[in-house]
């Protein structure tokens, strides 16, 4: 048993030299610098970089640091565009939520100053004058209802009237009773 974990240790030691010796590698020829790159020139898996975060971390100041032409490794035109862009887009995102905030706490203070200065009515005397209004509406939406209905009940009235004088009056085709 012991001899499978020293066998095990001694694979992960030439592991990391592998690591340690394309990282160093890169960093000479200054060549870009990314976790599977590396993974890839050291021959070993890129969750074996992130198993060991002491390899992953010098791979991540390795591939930041500025190289001997004074440009960082392994940033491309593209990689900055889409930086570049993604910084906009969250710029711009966060410019509507400070917009959002702002018109929220300007509505709350003029809130609060407008109660504090006495000049507005209180809350619940807002809410009972707009219930007065709709009944008001409504009121005047059943007022010309009822006037409606009375004028088609006053319609049918006197065609009723009229029905009944028709039938009422001797037919000359009849004889009388």
């Amino acid at each position: 048993m012991t001899s499978m974990i020293e066998g095990k240790k001694a694979d992960s030691a030439r592991r990391r030299e592998r690591v340690l010796k394309a990282l160093d590698t890169a960093v000479k020829n200054g060549s870009d610098i990314t976790v599977s790159g590396l993974a890839r020139a050291a021959r070993v898996d890129r969750t074996f970089l992130y198993r060991h975060r002491d390899l992953l971390e010098r791979v991540h100041v390795a591939a930041n640091t500025p190289v001997a032409e004074g440009r960082l490794a392994a940033v491309s035109e593209v990689s900055l565009q889409t930086d570049l862009a993604n910084a906009l887009e969250r710029n711009k995102r966060l410019a509507a939520r400070v917009l959002q905030l702002e018109k929220r706490l300007s509505a709350e203070l003029g809130e609060r100053v407008w109660a504090a200065s006495g000049l507005g009515a209180p809350t619940d005397i807002d809410d009972l004058q707009r219930r007065v209004t709709l009944l008001e509406q409504e009121l005047v939406d059943t007022r010309g209802e009822l006037e409606e209905r009375a004028e088609e009940l006053e319609a049918a009235r006197a065609a009723n009237r009229e029905l009944t004088r028709a039938l009422n009056q001797p037919h000359p085709d009849c004889p009388p009773r």
